[in-house]
């Protein structure tokens, strides 16, 4: 298992920069195409990479070549991006720390950093009127109403889900007992990654844990939960369906919201990291030693189409034609949904 993605996702021991330490902006790099990138996003028809080093890289081609940001505040691991509009985005990463651009990520500016947490933040979403949450390690949980200038620690309280009873099939334990797992891991889980579908959030977190918001964040609820370990991302699909997957290939699905699950098969014990709903409803779902899953029948089930490289993937998006963008230990690179080969 790569180190640095299993760090940033929450698998393995979490680190920061110890406190008093200069952060020096990110260097110009010429390879930092190939660097270690942690996830990738659109802005409008831009896409913009984040990883290592504070690497921040944006493509107006489609992914065919890719121009490193002159302006980056920051040599702090990137860990996630997202952009409300094409101008508009915002990344954070180790250290706590928080960017945005408002120029479609060519120029950033750093509204919040906090060495002293010693924790990272792993993933941030804004929704409209300038409302944003970022999430991360040992329950990481920050708000801001003003487009991100500000930002405020909440705890993150989830609810449980009214309706338990029955939650998961295909072998999969209903829930998990919620003292026993408080009493174990106390309110400091992992917060790994965020999705939207509408005005509901989902978060994927350690030991099992998955939430569901149904008012853009203003509450949460815990969603019974398949088995225990480690969730890195909820991929919306269409209606209530959804995909939830996490450490040794495990891929669930729900088709109530998150409600009651049942296992897909997926032939790997590879950790999956990301996924990706494309326009013509193929599914893929990325992760560690080149894993690539590819479903053509709306997320039902999937053939996997290993990379032979075995290089980890940690993001993915949707290219134009039949293809994904792809990011994790060899930097951004395509990959052809049709020969499964990557370029």
């Amino acid at each position: 298992m790569p180190a640095a993605v299993a760090l940033v996702l929450g698998a393995g021991g979490l680190a920061a920069q110890a406190p008093g330490i200069d952060d020096p902006p990110a260097q110009q790099a010429p390879l930092a195409s190939s660097s270690l990138l942690l996830d990738v996003t659109r802005a409008g028809r831009r896409l913009v990479a984040v990883g290592d080093r504070g690497h921040v890289l944006y493509s107006d081609d489609g992914g065919a070549s890719w121009t490193q940001a002159q302006s980056v505040p920051t040599s702090a691991m990137l860990t996630g991006a997202c952009f409300a509009d094409a101008q508009h985005g915002w990344a954070v990463g180790h250290d706590e720390v928080v960017l945005r651009t408002q120029d479609g990520g060519k120029t950033w500016q750093k509204t919040h950093y906090a060495p002293e947490a010693q924790q990272p933040l792993l993933d941030v979403w804004f929704g409209d009127s300038g409302h944003g949450i970022a999430i991360g390690a040992y329950g990481s949980y920050y708000v801001t109403s003003d487009g991100g200038a500000t930002w405020t620690a909440r705890k993150f309280e989830p609810a449980p889900l009214a309706a338990r009873a029955g939650a998961a099939s295909g072998g999969a334990s209903a829930s998990l007992d919620e003292s026993a797992m408080d009493e174990a891991i106390g309110s400091e889980f992992h917060l790994n990654q965020l999705s939207v579908a509408g005005d509901r959030l989902y978060i994927a977190a350690e030991a099992g844990r998955l939430f569901r918001s149904d008012d853009r964040g203003a509450t949460w609820l815990t969603l019974p939960s398949p088995y225990d370990g480690s969730f890195f991302g909820v991929l919306p699909l269409e209606g209530n369906a959804l995909l939830a997957f996490g450490l040794r290939g495990n891929l669930f699905r729900s088709e109530d919201a998150g409600t009651s699950w049942q296992r897909i098969p997926t032939g790997t014990v590879a950790m999956l990291t990301d996924g990706v709903r494309l326009d013509d409803g193929t599914v893929v779902i990325v992760g560690l030693s080149g894993t690539v899953l590819v479903s053509r029948d709306g997320g039902r089930t999937f053939t996997l189409m290993q990379q032979d490289d075995r290089k980890g993937l940690s993001a993915v998006v949707g290219d134009s034609s039949e293809g994904v963008i792809v990011t994790g230990e060899g930097g951004v690179k395509r990959i052809s949904l049709a020969s499964g080969s990557a370029s």
